[in-house]
């Protein structure tokens, strides 16, 4: 390995040469205290940024492991090692000048969300630290202006890392309570099942956000509080007693007036799959991490999904067992998408009748009298919610402002007053009786046929050159074919959809063979990342690009939304 001393005599030697010859600085170099490598050196300026990492020995870094003995307060370190060198990094970034990205020093950007991430991984047997970061390579034009990156490497770089990834800079108090908060999370996570819910919302958490554009909470925000029926106590590790709304497994409503903060609670839910960090309001809002959010997607690709639960009997004799259509309905993508969800492994529901396809939600009386079920190849949601609970164990969170019909079948009812959540099950089950359902009884459905086992692609599997761009959480680009993402509505992050775009290129080349099912492929990876974590996703690349690791239930989602899948 060579030395910052070798890296430093070689910048002078190259000083003021044309701009590619930066690719000679690619290696590592030992500076005091860890070593820095060169990954990917840009081809100029005005290119991405070059690639580097920073390694930190265990004995140097020294942060204590029961900082990080279990995985969640693991990701949580890194999360908050990668949040302060970030905030260092914006300081630094630019005070070496040049032309193009001359001086840039960035790294991930985190949101409120803590997500494991490529961008910083800790050791867990070692407790060396290895970060990630992007660096623009400083040019006056196209000629090497190696003076200022020497006081890059040399000045500011040093600052951040002392400044971040040595235990000795932090306050022991701040990097316990991340620690501690990360502990709590994943008890109350792993609480939910054995205390029958499917989500915790704790008294105090601020779920409103400041703008449709931050997902900061919003000042002056009306806290959460439980109703008294629906109140549950748990007593964390650290935090202590904690007292929420417990929301029960089963079939659950959500009513209130518009702009009462119905769809609030359930994006606070849909988010609640992830930990948050402290101070977002909503770091003890907690979902089943298998819940998967569920809309009407006009236009998506389906492809061999066996939607005949929902829909059947169609007018051009199309095989509903095995349906396939690059061009769905609103009522098909989502009959699709419950079902998807179910062969995903989800526990709940969650859906808002905004965002929901009216024919596929329900019917109403008078419809039913005018056209008859025989006449209807669409068998309602209403019909199967509860069904799906009491067969198949899948939970519903649901969404409703407009229609009453989910009164019949749902256990509990949750109106939301002001942002005030109040249990009106009582009160909306006596109206409800009212008004009776009248509807045929229907037979039980068949259990969905989960068998699709993409085909091989012997092709593909050779081609080593496959260019995979994020388009933010809208999608990803995989050479020129666009995977629209828009309506997974789960993704938190740009960088999970980049590991998404991957995720389908290793599946591609080597799980793909006409014998691994879809379920089975997304296990596969979900093993992988495991084992080895996101970099395993990208065999080959010089360099590691920031990731962000998405649920099996997005891997899934993404899989299907391909439109080159056969079987």
């Amino acid at each position: 390995m060579q030395t910052a001393n070798d890296l430093r005599a070689l910048l002078q030697r190259i000083d003021r040469r044309s701009y590619p010859a930066y690719k000679d600085t690619r290696g590592a170099y030992q500076f005091p205290g860890y070593v820095l490598s060169i990954d990917h050196v840009q081809g100029d300026p005005f290119a991405a940024p070059s690639r580097l990492s920073i390694r930190v020995g265990g004995r140097a870094a020294s942060f204590p492991p029961a900082l990080y003995q279990s995985r969640p307060q693991r990701i949580a370190l890194q999360d908050a090692l990668t949040r302060k060198f970030g905030h260092l990094a914006a300081r630094a970034s630019g005070q070496a000048k040049g032309s193009g990205h001359s001086g840039l020093i960035s790294v991930s950007r985190c949101g409120q969300e803590v997500l494991e991430r490529t961008a910083c991984s800790l050791d867990p047997a070692a407790g060396a630290v290895l970060l990630r970061l992007e660096v623009g390579f400083p040019a006056n034009g196209r000629t090497i202006n190696a003076r200022e990156l020497d006081k890059l490497l040399f000045d500011l770089l040093p600052r951040c890392v002392q400044g971040s990834l040595i235990y000795a800079a932090w306050k022991p108090e701040r990097l316990q309570a991340v620690a501690h908060l990360a502990e709590d999370q994943a008890y109350i996570r792993q609480a939910l099942p054995k205390l029958g819910l499917c989500a915790f919302v704790a008294d105090g958490s601020i779920l409103p956000r400041s703008s449709g554009v931050s997902q900061l909470p919003m000042e002056g925000a009306v806290p959460f509080r439980s109703p008294d029926s629906l109140s549950v106590t748990l007593d964390l590790p650290h935090r202590g007693k904690l007292t929420g709304m417990g929301v029960p497994r089963g079939v659950t409503l959500i009513v209130g007036g518009g702009y009462h903060g119905k769809s609030t609670l359930l994006k606070a839910l849909e988010l609640g799959v992830y930990d948050h960090i402290a101070g977002d309001g909503r770091e003890y809002v907690i979902t089943d991490s298998s819940a998967v959010k569920v809309r009407a997607e006009d236009g998506r690709s389906i492809v061999n999904t066996d939607v005949s639960m929902f829909i059947r009997g169609l007018p051009n004799g199309k095989d509903t067992a095995a349906f396939s259509t690059q061009d769905a309905s609103g009522s098909t993508s989502q009959a699709a998408n419950v079902v998807e969800a179910l062969e995903a492994g989800a526990g709940v529901l969650l859906m808002d009748e905004d965002t929901s396809a009216t024919n596929f939600m329900v019917r109403d009386q008078l419809m039913q009298r005018v056209i008859r079920r025989d006449m209807e190849p669409i068998t309602p949601f209403l019909d199967r919610v509860r069904e799906l609970y009491d067969r198949r164990g899948l939970s519903t969170i649901l969404v409703a402002g407009s229609s009453g019909a989910y009164f019949h079948p749902a256990d509990h009812i949750i109106q939301m007053d002001r942002y005030v959540p109040r249990d009106v099950t009582d009160l909306a089950k006596k109206e409800a009786a009212a008004f009776p359902r009248r509807s045929d009884p229907l037979p039980p459905a068949e259990d969905p046929n989960f068998a699709r086992r993409p085909k091989a692609d012997l092709a593909y599997a050779q081609n080593d050159r496959v260019k995979v761009k994020s388009m933010g959480r809208d999608g990803v680009l995989i050479d020129r074919e666009n995977i629209d993402l828009r309506c997974v509505e789960q993704l938190a992050d740009g960088e999970q959809t980049a590991a998404l775009g991957l995720c389908l290129v290793y599946a591609r080349r080597r799980l793909f063979d006409g014998k691994r099912t879809l379920a089975q492929i997304a296990q596969e990876l979900e093993n992988l990342m495991d084992q080895k974590g996101l970099e395993a996703l990208c065999p080959g690349r010089d360099s590691v690009p920031f990731l962000a690791r998405p649920r099996r239930q997005e891997i899934l989602a993404c899989l299907d939304r391909w439109r080159g899948l056969r079987f």
